[in-house]
């Protein structure tokens, strides 16, 4: 028995696959105990069932052992019973073995719990066959001994299976990344046509050590332009940061762009350097920079004058050398007057303005914008790529973009996963996007119709992605995914806007 058993562990050892396993196993067990086959079956949560992962031998039809449906039912009662009563005393490997005399089997089966949740309730089981009438005491011990090795081959099968998704995940995402790098290479999407007065400026300012304002609306692609401004610096092998302003929370906005000392504060149990500090010898893009309080512009205007900062609960100055590009798609110079920004900051943010065209500007741009874009949504959802067609274009080129090249990323994305790998549905993707109400706005001169503000737009298309979205606000599939910006930013947009997500929620949703 104990050779056996050795024999079983070196097999483990020898195969990579939990199929190689059980084929392995069952061939040594055959002679020994007349097993009939092996089957190792996991609780699938999303069908609450139970999946075969590896058996041997196969069952053509199934794919493995054969069970009817009433032992199969059995088995299913039985698992869920285990998982809703589990003790908590239970060891690693229990083995709370049952034959299937209970439903009426033609032959005996043993049953075997071998992997548990962290909650301590069964995720998987061995299923291990003999004829009726075989199992003696002393077989009966060989097989609760195979439950550890078939344990640890199952870890290691899950091991892999989640180092096979991490890779998987980490290619699509060098895909995208390598696809939206495309767009910030030498031939960046409209520098001949749309975007080369500011390709000129890009030109203009980069070689400098002058800070930068980006100026331009949501979705416009600012932070595209101060990756441009950045790979054609001589700060180009240093970091490039980005930092969206409004997305931080006020009590930590400190923290995050100076760094904090230990103790400083509750939960600050480590040093950490701010933003600035990471982004020594390169750029740091302060994006939505109209968003700081007055306390933290005075901070940033010491930065940007001397070059040094002083940590959250430190008294020592540090010396680093920033670049700063900062981008707001707010009238600072409106707000300089009010009061909201320090002026002493505005100039020097302010150096050399680029005001970045919307897209409605440069539809010359569009055809170029959404090929790309349909490369990036089939490498993102993993459906083979569709290009648009002139229909296509044609209805891209005739819409407004309230949501810039931002929004026209989503609704590319949005249009691939609605034509199924089939086509692009822009069609129906861009009737999804909700227009700007008609009876706000101001009128055009010469005609009845009206025209939305700024802020009009920004409000209907965050409550249309709150509609498809099921007012699902972050996550997988939340509104802020859709509309590509982070949570914490698209939930002050709504705190600003007063826009409350529970309208659009299905019962019984968060």
């Amino acid at each position: 028995m104990s050779e056996t058993l050795l024999k079983v562990w070196r097999e483990i050892g020898l195969h990579d696959d939990m199929d190689a396993v059980t084929a392995a196993v069952s061939h040594l067990l055959q002679q020994s105990i007349q097993l009939i086959g092996i089957e190792i079956l996991e609780f699938d949560k999303r069908r609450m069932g139970l999946r075969p992962i590896a058996a041997q031998p196969r069952d053509p039809a199934r794919g493995s052992i054969a069970l009817n449906g009433e032992q199969f039912g059995a088995l299913l009662d039985w698992f869920d019973h285990e998982r809703s009563t589990v003790a908590s005393a239970a060891g690693p490997w229990p083995t709370p073995l049952a034959p299937l005399e209970e439903i009426h089997a033609t032959r005996d089966a043993m049953l075997g719990v071998i992997a548990r949740d962290q909650d301590g309730a069964p995720r998987a089981i061995a299923l291990l066959l003999a004829p009726a009438g075989t199992l003696q005491p002393a077989r009966v011990r060989l097989l609760e001994k195979l439950f550890e090795p078939l344990a640890v081959a199952l870890a290691q099968h899950e091991r892999r299976e989640e180092l096979g998704k991490l890779r998987a995940a980490a290619s699509k995402r060098r895909t995208v990344g390598a696809i939206d790098r495309d767009l910030t290479a030498d031939g960046i999407v409209g520098s001949d046509s749309g975007l080369r007065p500011v390709m000129i400026r890009i030109d203009q300012v980069a070689p400098s050590d002058s800070s930068v304002l980006l100026l331009g609306e949501t979705g416009s692609g600012k932070e595209v332009i101060a990756r441009a401004i950045h790979d054609r610096s001589l700060r180009v092998a240093a970091p490039f940061i980005r930092v969206n302003c409004g997305a931080l929370p006020p009590e930590l906005i400190d923290s995050e762009l100076f760094g904090h000392e230990k103790g400083s504060f509750t939960g600050a149990a480590a040093r950490r350097k701010g933003w600035f500090e990471q982004a020594d010898g390169g750029t740091l893009f302060l994006d939505e920079v109209g968003e700081l309080p007055p306390a933290v512009q005075v901070r940033l205007l010491r930065v940007l004058q001397d070059g040094s900062l002083t940590r959250v609960g430190g008294e020592e100055a540090i010396h680093v050398d920033v670049r700063v590009i900062a981008a707001t798609h707010r009238d600072l110079a409106a707000m300089v007057q009010e009061g909201a920004f320090r002026e002493d900051l505005w100039y020097r943010i302010a150096v050399f303005p680029i005001l970045i065209p919307p897209l409605r500007e440069r539809r010359q741009d569009i055809p170029e914008l959404a090929r790309h874009f349909a490369r990036r949504a089939s490498a993102k959802i993993g459906l083979h790529p569709q290009m648009p067609t002139d229909a296509d274009l044609a209805l891209l080129q005739d819409y407004a973009w309230p949501g810039n090249v931002r929004e026209m990323a989503s609704v590319i994305e949005r249009a691939a996963i609605l034509g199924e790998g089939q086509r692009l549905d822009v069609a129906a993707a861009l009737g999804l996007s909700v227009p700007a109400r008609s009876g706000s706005g101001q009128r055009i001169a010469g005609t009845s119709q009206r025209f939305p503000t700024l802020d009009q737009v920004i409000v209907d298309h965050i409550q249309a992605a709150l509609q498809l979205t099921h007012g699902r606000v972050e996550g997988r599939k939340g509104a802020a995914q859709l509309l590509g910006i982070n949570p914490h930013t698209l939930r002050s947009r709504m705190r600003k806007f007063g826009i409350d997500p529970a309208p659009w929620r299905k019962e019984g949703e968060d």
